[in-house]
């Protein structure tokens, strides 16, 4: 199963296996028990006796696999291969059963272990989502934690009869104790925020402790991580409250155009940006999202930005950087079916319409993209695109032209998702050009029409917005606000690219500094007041 390199590299990590480890089975005579057999024992193979194979296994999902920690009840499972993304997820998961700790905060670790109460998660995965690794990573770590979290990964496209019975229409899904609990990319924090109903209302009270900043950064994206190094890097007291650090960038597949970096994937990136952040003394606040901008009555005076769990923090300045999201049809339909047909995110939920029906809304460069790319995987596609032509790269049409499954549907508005109550079943668009109606029978919705700025939190806040919803900027990302600046995709500087949310947030970041150590005396006393 596994080549030479990757099993000297395999070899490498096992080192750190301290406590032995078994793969426990449960197979059957299909051929990808026959794969999950051959991984096993090549993992095995490269342990130096730390991890043994055993193949009597007894659980209902077959072919399934534990891993556990020899004699004791330390366990996490896995129905299907973990392999593509979630390759990674396997060999931490060996790792921390084999006593390696997890790399998480020890304060984290510790309110993982105090939770009281027995937890039975179950998480529906495909091979090719990025945002799942995340959700599998956090709940295994959780198991290791706690013998009373008990976690299974579960391939979707593997095991689609569970599937189309629990309605799962995106990935990852997560079930708590048989009962849907979740769906989409979610954190080790947001997920222990989630069980631990009391800490939310304490992190509240921690955060309206802290004294001012000099720097308040809200938003965690490329934009908002490059504002903080340059701001931490002055010497400054910088803080970062973030609804989730990484932003967008966390939904993005393959990254080529970052100056540099001639390719990387969106969840490493968000990652490293995190890492070297972290290096400097940043205050990274994680999972608090912004609900009001309180101005000083003059300039010189804190800045406040309240949170939505009702603590409010205090700066000399702030950078806005945060980011925008995927533009929704607003139809009639949307939003009642969405995980449940409508979806943003081809590259996650791709397999689970395979041999089905889909559409992709969009005929710019992310849609003509998602409709190459679902080609390969679904029975047909469906390109709608509001325009008169498509918008995307003349390369990408030609491609998608050559595709025997795609039809191309233009001068097209989607007017209503249909479903039956529990998925989609279709749509209906108005020809632009004749006024008719036209319905499309499908199972699958993918929707790529563009960016929403995250700023409506700023209406009562006095920063100035485009008609678009735009903060806008000076050169210096300066808002109409003093001491307030901006960055990134939330703003109306051009071309919304990762390479220039960072140029930019690292202009804001300068841009305050000087904001600062040009304040008169009698200001910063007043502030320190």
């Amino acid at each position: 199963m596994l080549d030479a390199g990757l099993k000297t590299q395999l070899q490498g990590y096992l080192q750190n296996v301290t406590q032995p480890v078994e793969l426990v089975a449960s197979l059957d005579d299909s051929a990808k028990a026959a794969e999950m057999k051959g991984l096993l024992e090549d993992i095995a193979s490269v342990s130096g006796g730390k991890v043994s194979v055993r193949l009597d296994g007894d659980d209902a999902r077959r072919p399934s696999f534990e891993i556990r920690r020899t004699g004791t009840d330390i366990f996490v499972t896995f129905a299907g291969l973990p392999l593509g993304h979630e390759f990674t997820s396997l060999v931490l998961a060996i790792l921390q059963v084999g006593g390696h700790p997890p790399r998480i905060e020890a304060d984290l670790a510790e309110q993982v272990k105090a939770l009281d109460g027995d937890f039975v998660f179950e998480t529906y995965f495909s091979l090719s989502c990025q945002n799942c690794p995340d959700v599998v990573q956090a709940l295994n770590a959780m198991s290791v934690l706690n013998p009373r979290i008990r976690h299974v990964a579960i391939d979707g496209a593997l095991f689609q009869g569970e599937v189309e019975d629990r309605k799962i229409m995106a990935v990852p899904t997560v079930f708590l104790n048989g009962e849907s609990w979740g769906q989409g990319r979610m954190g080790f924090e947001e997920i222990l925020a989630k069980i631990d109903t009391g800490a939310a209302a304490r992190e509240a009270e921690k955060i309206a402790a802290k004294e001012p900043f000099d720097v308040l950064i809200v938003g965690g994206g490329p934009a908002g991580a490059a504002a903080a190094i340059y701001a931490a890097r002055k010497g400054i007291r910088t803080g970062v409250a973030a609804e989730r650090f990484g932003g967008q960038v966390l939904d993005t597949l393959a990254i080529e155009n970052l100056t540099g970096t001639p390719h990387t994937e969106g969840p490493k990136l968000a990652a490293d940006l995190e890492r070297h952040v972290r290096d400097y003394e940043v205050d990274i606040m994680n999972l608090q999202k912004a609900a009001k901008l309180i101005p000083g009555k003059q300039p010189g005076d804190l800045i406040g930005v309240e949170l939505e769990n009702g603590a409010t923090l205090k700066s000399k300045t702030v950078i806005l950087a945060t980011g925008a999201r995927w533009r929704q049809m607003n139809v009639p339909g949307e939003a009642e079916y969405r995980n449940k047909g409508v979806a943003y995110c081809p590259h996650c939920d791709g397999p689970l319409f395979k041999g089905k029906r889909v559409a992709v809304i969009g005929g710019g460069n992310s849609g003509v993209e998602a409709a190459i790319d679902l080609a390969g995987i679904v029975a047909h596609v469906t390109l709608i695109e509001y325009d008169g032509k498509l918008r995307a790269d003349e390369v990408l049409q030609r491609k998608l032209k050559s595709l025997k499954n795609v039809d191309i549907i233009t001068s097209a508005l989607t007017t209503e998702v249909l479903g039956d109550g529990g998925k989609v079943t279709g749509l209906t668009y108005n020809d632009r050009g004749t006024g008719t109606s036209h319905t499309v029978e499908l199972e699958g919705i993918f929707v790529q029409i563009g960016l929403v700025p995250n700023t409506e939190w700023l209406a009562e806040g006095g920063v100035a917005l485009s008609p678009r919803g735009e903060i806008e900027v000076d050169a210096k990302g300066q808002t109409s606000v003093a001491g307030v600046f901006a960055a990134g995709d939330a703003t109306t500087t051009p071309y919304k690219q990762i390479v220039i949310a960072m140029g930019e947030g690292s202009k804001a970041a300068l841009s305050a500094f000087d904001y600062l150590i040009r304040l008169a005396p009698a200001e910063v006393e007043a502030q320190a007041a």
